[in-house]
């Protein structure tokens, strides 16, 4: 698999796998447990550079593309699904689209705290009543003066009661669905702004999702990002993004399901031999690798393609739904060679089980995934 990667790039992945097995792998149970949210293992990845892979060095960041991102990203969900999605949604969610579309003000305001992990980013676009069909969002944004007011409740927000920043979408024309979203920057202190309802969730529990809750926020209009209407061009292409930092999240999780199997079967012993000895086990070890490196391929794909400015949507959704739905196979298969171990917390197999469901879920289920998709073939 390294054939594709310079030498630099290898010292990246070398270096996030040297963090994530000394310092953010022996706190994932803690984070899982005790619904902790990895402050810590932030602050560490920040230290190193990796919460502003994307931003230019010139603003306090790393100056680096999106192949290494996945990099980074596959690492730290190998360790800690938790950590890991935060790490995606602070770089690609938050930090991609300032660079992308913010003026040069708000790129200045905004990106060196995000690099350095002096503030955390999040992304808002979904809704109680608008998920995948989220140009159907209802959060509404009035222009009075030098001042949008938006009033609305966004849904699902992972890291939005930490966050110093938000990507956040509105309505600012009620005539037009997709064309009358625009989208803004919206911070914690503005007036009317409220952290509502935190989920307790199956997996990824360090992580923290919660409601976020806007009654006449008060967001100066130099905080809209790009034009009014463009939101919904914004939010896709964020999404674009988002979905592979996702593939990576799978692959870091299937990695470390693999990684964990492999080991058990050649400690675990049954009728006078390891497990791995046995061909039903070896069979199992041996989908999981191929199904490993055909997801991460897709993934680099994606990866190199949005680097290059080259069309990618396509591909993108091609990576997340392979991805994800190959961790959720790999998963449940790990669990399966630890046997009753594997159902119970002695082992991060079953921590590994609950995080992998998360993938074909959130920044486009399953089924939009094959829609974007089978929409490219046959338009």
């Amino acid at each position: 698999m390294d054939f594709a990667l310079t030498e630099e790039q290898r010292l990246i992945r070398e270096t996030a796998r040297d963090v994530a097995d000394g310092f953010i792998a022996p706190r994932a149970a803690e984070a899982d447990h005790l619904r902790k949210f990895p402050e810590e293992q932030m602050r560490k990845l920040a230290e190193l550079g990796f919460c502003g892979i994307l931003v230019p060095e010139s603003l306090g960041g790393a100056g680096l593309g999106n192949l290494e991102l996945t990099l980074v990203v596959e690492e730290v969900n190998r360790a800690c699904a938790s950590t890991g999605v935060t790490l995606s949604v602070h770089n690609s969610l938050c930090s991609g689209p300032i660079l992308r579309f913010g003026s040069e003000s708000q790129k200045k305001r905004y990106l060196p705290r995000l690099a350095r992990g002096e503030i955390w980013g999040a992304y808002a676009l979904s809704e109680p009543g608008s998920g995948s069909d989220a140009a159907a969002l209802a959060c509404r944004a009035v222009r009075k003066g030098d001042r949008y007011f938006l009033t609305g409740t966004k849904r699902f927000i992972t890291t939005g009661g930490r966050a110093g920043v938000i990507v956040l979408m509105a309505r600012t024309d009620t005539s037009h669905k997709q064309k009358g979203i625009s989208t803004f920057l919206v911070e914690p202190a503005f007036k009317g702004f409220s952290v509502g309802r935190k989920d307790e969730k199956m997996g990824i529990r360090g992580s923290e999702t919660v409601d976020l809750v806007l009654e006449d926020c008060e967001v100066p209009a130099e905080n809209r990002l790009g034009d009014e209407g463009q939101g919904f061009t914004i939010a896709m292409n964020t999404l674009d993004g988002g979905r592979i930092g996702i593939a990576a999240q799978a692959i870091g999780i299937s990695q470390a399901c693999l990684d964990s199997s492999i080991k058990y079967a050649k400690e675990r012993h049954q009728f006078g031999q390891p497990i791995a000895d046995f061909q039903a086990i070896q069979w199992k070890l041996a989908d999981m690798a191929a199904a490993i490196h055909a997801a991460r391929l897709l993934m680099w794909r994606a990866a190199w393609l949005r680097d290059r400015g080259e069309p990618h949507t396509t591909e993108a959704a091609m990576a997340k739904l392979v991805a994800s739905q190959a961790a959720n196979r790999i998963a449940k298969d790990a669990v399966q060679v630890f046997g009753g171990a594997g159902y119970t917390c002695e082992f991060p197999v079953e921590r590994f089980f609950r995080d992998a469901r998360i993938t074909e879920l959130y920044e486009g289920t399953t089924e939009v995934q094959r829609l974007v998709i089978a929409r490219s073939l046959l338009k």
